[in-house]
């Protein structure tokens, strides 16, 4: 399984460095003789190749029995992927849509040992899981790279279940460094890679010269469903970020900055005078959130992250989520002229991404209602623009008092009596208020459009 892009067809372990086998694996140097044009990467392959797996999922799905017919019957539906093994123990990483919706996971080595597998952790935002083998004997492992060290240019190898054929490597450079605006994510800084991946990649690994893993193959830009040369792979340092988290804290938690960022332009770089169009510009800060606890401020332009060069939201976002929440990001920022170095804490978003609902009771327009609160976590978890405050209508009774007056599901309460609303307790104070009186002043907004009306109950 793999997925592709504009048409979709689409912990650090310590092993021996091969870098001793290889004598360019770190110098980078160009091949000057025949005989170096014909050195092999069979000593990375023999060591890399029995830590990845074939990742196998079946789930059971309602098909229809015919066009005509509305009864369903049952169906198995199996889909293949890979893995890379990351801890003796017998903990796989692979790519969330390859086990997404599964009842049964079956994992098959290299050397065609079969375990079942079951699911420690899944994460859709980064489009990771985290599986787990039982087993009485330590399993090959793939060392992870994170020195960082990857250039554009560096050569790459590509090992997975292309198709299902069987295990299969591929070669080729890296093409393009995070590369961002891509996929469903938020949290995408891609390797790009021109080595080969194909359906039945997804989830498996991409390795450098000293047989380390570099990133897990996720998805394939193709208009054929087939390998143009344009392939990704999530970057090594999320994926050991998810990994810890599966063998430790068990939920991850998403970090979030609290700042609207968009990226410098031509017009905006000479404004400020820069030499060239880079970095991210503030726009808004979200009041007492990370970045407003660090002394961001908005007009600053974030240039870096750990020392990692960022040029948008979703590169910044990529860099913070591969921290633990507790720790210090350090962010390089250019205000007023001169470069600041600000730590700023990694942090989740605030609020509760799975709130009650809460049904207005007493005389007011709201009953028959459930309203819920609108929170950086609440917007995060339901893919929202973050920084939208107050309360949104998640359903409407038939035939209720909201009912009658017109409000709909996704409608949202901005403003009662000329009164901003931002928290529950906002509306409950109006609510308290207002109690019992004939005409109601509100505004709500639907759909981007604010609508504004004199609601009368009597």
């Amino acid at each position: 399984m793999i997925r592709s892009l504009l048409i979709l067809s689409s912990l650090a372990l310590t092993t021996p460095s091969l870098a001793q086998d290889i004598p360019f694996a770190t110098d980078r140097a160009v091949p000057e003789s025949q005989a170096q044009i014909q050195l092999s990467f069979a000593p990375i392959v023999r060591e890399a190749a029995p830590a990845v797996v074939n990742v196998y999922s079946s789930r059971t799905v309602q098909q229809r029995v015919s066009f005509f017919s509305r009864r369903t019957r049952e169906r198995e539906q199996n889909s293949l992927g890979s893995g890379v093994i990351v801890d003796a123990s017998g903990v796989i990483v692979t790519n969330n849509h390859v086990v997404q919706g599964a009842d049964e996971l079956r994992v098959v080595l290299a050397d065609r040992r079969e375990y079942e597998a079951v699911i420690l952790l899944t994460d859709e935002a980064s489009d990771l899981a985290i599986l787990k083998v039982e087993t009485d004997e330590p399993l090959p492992v793939l060392p992870f790279d994170m020195g960082g060290e990857g250039e554009v240019g560096d050569l790459v190898l590509a090992i997975g279940n292309p198709f299902g054929v069987g295990q299969t490597v591929t070669s080729g450079i890296i093409s393009a460094l995070a590369r961002t605006d891509l996929g469903d994510t938020d949290f995408a800084s891609f390797i790009q890679t021109d080595a080969a991946i194909n359906p039945g990649n997804s989830g498996g690994a991409l390795v450098n010269m000293d047989g380390e893993l570099i990133g897990v193959n996720t998805m394939i830009f193709s208009r054929s469903g087939g390998s143009n040369g344009i392939g990704f792979a999530i970057p090594v340092d999320l994926v050991s970020r998810v990994v810890d988290t599966a063998m430790s804290e068990g939920e991850l938690i998403r970090p979030w900055l609290g700042a609207r960022l968009q990226p410098v332009t031509s017009d905006l770089a000479a404004a400020f005078g820069l030499d060239r169009p880079r970095g991210a510009l503030i726009n808004e800060i979200y009041p007492n959130a990370a970045a407003d606890d660090a002394g961001l401020r908005q007009g600053d332009i974030v240039l870096a992250v750990d020392g990692h060069e960022v040029n948008n939201d979703s590169g910044t976002r990529f860099r913070l989520a591969t921290r633990a929440t507790g720790d210090d990001a350090r962010f390089t920022v250019l205000r007023d002229g001169r470069e600041l170095f600000l730590d700023v804490p990694v942090l989740p978003a605030p609020g509760i991404a799975d709130p009650v609902p809460y049904e207005p009771q007493g005389a007011n327009p709201f009953v028959g209602t459930a309203l819920l609160e609108l929170s950086p976590a609440f917007n995060e978890s339901v893919g929202i623009d973050s920084f939208e405050e107050g309360l949104v209508v998640r359903n409407v009774v038939r035939r209720s008092v909201a009912a009658r007056f017109g409000f709909r599901p996704g409608d949202r309460i901005v403003e009662i009596d000329g009164r901003r609303i931002v928290t529950l307790d906002d509306f409950e104070d109006m609510l308290a208020r207002l109690d019992g009186q004939e005409t109601w002043p509100i505004a709500v907004m639907r759909r981007g459009q604010r609508i504004e009306a004199d609601i009368k109950l009597y």
